[in-house]
């Protein structure tokens, strides 16, 4: 869309309901324009145009629609769309969701402006997501390994610590072998409330992980348009730092679930015909437009990758929100509720969790030779303590086998041990060498997962401690 020179005054207003304005002779304006409205008091408000239908056009007001009326208000085009300041400047900075610096610092010196809707990769050339991401997390590191230019979401239930482990991620993630300034987080809240933002805001500024970050906060008092920009100005900068300055990206938002009740709220001030529990029909295209911005591009050692925390209602996983991400993503994060009332953090459900790229990000050369076969050894344990434990309590301790109460012990060993680590971040080679000590327990005829030739060269023998 080609900027006008001068801007287009339309006082062709008709109607004014919940946020959207509604104008007529609308000739030459284009979808998702940015324009301007003056209402009758002087002040000066913006909206985009969310859709256009002949000679109307339906403009979402960021500002809200209080004090406007169909006589008295204009609208002003422009001929453009909602763009967003990019570059290293923002590194460090924390904004609002429409990019507007809000921690008491200058405007920052952006080198160039970036349309917030971006562009799909092309899929000639987008390269498979591949190399390890380390967040310090046991539980993801080991089981549902983080690759390099995945999507990976976290599904968790509300009052659960989705923001404690996305805040812990910012601060502990890294790329192996790559240089602290070639990696970088953008992080991305939706819809948050003023204890969340001053928590992001104070947790990231005093452990220094603000120094890598671009933290763009947008409050659930904030307007409703905000948080649909708020995402897609986070993947802008993003996709500015991953792909024209070679940087290793790591985009972090939270939450997916806020921003689509955004969507529910805009389409039924459209009056759209509702879809699944009254979210719009398209809410998966939607999804779709920011997940796939995720990706490599061949020739070149950047990525961009993508966690998104999204919160399900009533703990149910099959509600439309986090049925629809799990469509288009690769794998997924659960946080369980029955692990954080006994404490363990951060409350990783291992068994529903895996990573569907796991596979292109480990091994020898990019983590360690033993991490795919330790990681199915764990699972398989852990799938079998959960069954033990169902039984034991029906038949009791006493009616287990030997080989069912080491499985058992296990069990809670692992939740006690290797889930539940706190605020300490574990490398890697940590996280590995503390599943092995957790498999020392078993003799090698058991652990049936493992080669005995890996068993020879890395299984603990349970006697050197005694």
């Amino acid at each position: 869309m080609t900027p006008r020179p001068f801007p287009v005054e339309h006082r062709t207003v008709t109607q004014v309901a919940g946020p959207l304005v509604i104008a007529e002779g609308a000739v030459g304006v284009g979808f998702d324009e940015v324009v301007e409205l003056l209402g009758p008091d002087g002040e000066m408000r913006h909206g985009r145009v969310l859709e256009i239908e002949g000679d109307r056009m339906v403009v979402q007001v960021l500002e809200g629609t209080r004090g406007l009326d169909v006589d008295k208000t204009a609208v002003r085009t422009h001929g453009r769309t909602a763009r967003i300041g990019v570059g290293t400047e923002l590194v460090g900075r924390i904004l609002d969701g429409s990019g507007r610096p809000i921690d008491g610092g200058p405007p920052p010196a952006t080198t160039d402006e970036r349309d917030v809707n971006g562009a799909p990769l092309n899929p000639v050339a987008r390269a498979n997501p591949s190399d390890f991401i380390e967040t310090g997390v046991s539980a993801i590191d080991g089981l549902a390994s983080l690759v390099r230019g995945q999507k990976l979401p976290i599904f968790s239930g509300f009052g659960l610590p989705a923001a404690e482990l996305a805040a812990r991620i910012t601060e502990h993630a890294r790329v192996p072998g790559a240089e602290e300034d070639g990696f970088t987080v953008v992080f991305a809240a939706m819809g948050i409330t003023r204890r969340e933002a001053d928590f992001f805001r104070t947790r990231l500024v005093e452990t220094g992980a603000i120094e890598r970050t671009v933290l763009i906060l947008n409050q659930a008092g904030d307007p409703t348009i905000e948080r649909l920009l708020t995402p897609r100005a986070a993947l802008t900068i993003a996709e500015h730092l991953a792909f024209e300055l070679d940087r290793h990206v790591l985009v972090i938002l939270t939450d997916v679930t806020n921003y689509c009740e955004a969507l529910r709220e805009i389409g039924a001030a459209r009056e759209e015909i509702p879809g699944r529990r009254g979210y719009p029909g398209y809410m998966y295209t939607d999804l779709a437009s920011l997940y796939e911005r995720a990706g490599r591009i061949h020739g070149r050692n950047s990525s961009l990758t993508q966690l998104m925390i999204v919160s399900m209602p009533d703990d149910d996983i099959t509600h439309p929100i986090p049925d629809l991400t799990g469509y288009i993503t690769e794998g997924q994060i659960v946080l369980a509720r029955d692990l954080h009332r006994r404490g363990v953090d951060p409350p990783v459900d291992v068994l529903p969790s895996l990573s569907r790229l796991m596979n292109s990000g480990v091994g020898e050369g990019r983590t360690r030779e033993d991490h795919r076969p330790v990681a199915d050894q764990l699972f398989a344990l852990v799938a079998r303590g959960r069954e033990v434990r169902q039984l034991s309590a029906i038949v009791g301790e006493a009616g287990l086998s030997d080989e069912d109460r080491r499985v058992l012990d296990f069990a809670a060993a692992f939740e006690c041990r290797f889930i539940d680590q706190g605020t300490r971040r574990r490398t890697i080679e940590e996280t590995l060498d503390l599943a092995w000590e957790l498999l020392g327990e078993f003799p090698a005829e058991e652990l049936r997962r493992l080669d005995t030739d890996l068993v020879a060269r890395r299984k603990p023998d349970p006697r050197a401690g005694a």
